[in-house]
């Protein structure tokens, strides 16, 4: 397997994990509303509805990003062999290496650490469109874009 087949599957992995976690705490937020039982304090019975509706509305907005994780990955073609940087390319650079998918952070592939960083982000947006021996600038540190794949 292609270091960005690998690195492709542990996007994929790690979104999914986190999409049916928060379907888990979406079912244990309407489990909780259907249990709850009117008290005599009917205030503090309303207090603690009120509470659980929120967390299902925030739940429910962290499954939108989710789904959007799931809709950019499923735009990346990893076969597609490319020139310039765009999205599903490997980029290797003096500094750090990059995959150009969602952000989640730092995976590994093969022998080498990898970054998954969405092209929406700040080094993604600078990476964008450029080509093998071209220096980019970030937080006061310039590195070299040495290899792409």
């Amino acid at each position: 397997m292609s270091t960005k087949q690998d690195l492709y599957n542990q996007c994929v992995q790690l979104v999914d994990m986190r999409f049916k976690s928060i379907q888990g705490h979406i079912s244990d937020i309407q489990n909780s509303l259907l249990s709850e039982t009117k008290s005599s304090a009917g205030d503090k019975h309303e207090t603690g509805r009120a509470m659980l509706q929120l967390e299902r509305e925030k739940a429910g907005r962290q499954l939108a990003e989710i789904n959007k994780l799931r809709t950019a990955l499923s735009k990346i073609n990893i076969e597609k062999k490319t020139t310039h940087v765009g999205l599903g390319s490997l980029v290797y650079t003096s500094k750090a290496h990059y995959f150009i998918a969602v952000s989640l952070g730092a995976l590994k592939g093969g022998e080498k650490n990898f970054y998954a960083i969405s092209p929406s982000t700040p080094i993604g947006e600078l990476l964008m469109g450029k080509r093998i021996g071209e220096e980019v600038s970030f937080n006061g540190n310039s590195f070299v874009i040495e290899q792409l794949t």
